[in-house]
């Protein structure tokens, strides 16, 4: 990573967190952790520190413009640069209702979704695309995006949506910002993250529904944050210097065909 110094957001558990690890180890100058659960941010900051790397956590609401500016000021001000962005948050509207259909999504879930999965990575972007071209050290952007950006799944009208419209946030700013700022963006499909638990929880046959959120998957088993992390690592870091306004698919191999085991 070529001494950068990064902001990943929605780092204090999950794909974030294994996201923060692998930046930092992989030659870092720096790592702030951002996320609005403060104990799980510090959480990861101290396997990084344990790690011999360096980090720093910033309590950080994505719904909250001001907020995003402060992180992004927090970062330059503390490490002399901004150089890669990772735009994780991301949230489903389960979280809020059991009413997930189209047709029974209350308003305010969907907008919620939408203000955490999309309008946070435009602020982000906006917010961090000043210092992003002042950085010298092959600046970038990575988003997070879903195999629900390509594909749909049902009771996921929000979530999916937003994912959908991160793909293409990612190839306008990638044109926008461009030759200064690369921007990039992933998509996973089931992952061993709090997301998946939550969805498990409480279910009458968790085995079952698990073994069918994997069905699809030609490598039969749900996809570790670790797995995800090692492709954003390779996005953000100077290996990947001539891509830039692409989605790149980790799944298992979910999305190449049609059929379920």
């Amino acid at each position: 990573m070529d001494d950068k110094v990064c902001v990943v957001t929605g780092a204090a558990s999950g794909i974030g967190r294994a996201a923060a690890l692998k930046l930092a180890t992989s030659g870092a100058k720096a790592v702030v952790v951002a996320d609005i659960d403060e104990a799980g941010a510090k959480e990861t900051v101290a396997l990084i520190e344990a790690s011999g790397a360096t980090a720093a956590a910033k309590l950080t609401d994505v719904e909250d413009a001001d907020q995003i500016d402060e992180l992004m000021q927090f970062a330059v001000d503390q490490y002399g640069s901004l150089d890669t962005l990772v735009n994780n948050v991301g949230v489903h509207e389960m979280y809020w209702t059991d009413k997930t259909t189209v047709d029974t999504l209350p308003l305010e879930v969907f907008e919620k979704v939408y203000r955490i999965n999309l309008r946070s990575v435009f602020l982000a972007t906006q917010a961090a695309a000043p210092h992003l071209r002042a950085s010298k050290n092959d600046p970038s952007i990575v988003n997070a995006a879903s195999t629900g950006s390509l594909t749909g799944y049902p009771g996921a009208g929000a979530y999916g949506s937003t994912k959908a419209a991160i793909l293409q946030l990612t190839r306008v700013s990638a044109i926008d910002l461009s030759p200064d700022v690369r921007v990039n963006a992933f998509c996973p499909g089931t992952v061993d993250t709090a997301m998946v638990d939550r969805l498990l929880d409480g279910a009458a046959d968790r085995a079952g529904i698990e073994k069918t959120m994997t069905a699809t998957h030609l490598i039969p088993r749900m996809g570790e944050p670790e797995d995800v992390a090692n492709l954003i690592t390779f996005l953000a870091s100077s290996e990947a210097s001539w891509i830039t306004g692409a989605a790149y698919t980790i799944d298992g191999g979910s999305l190449a065909w049609r059929g379920s085991r």
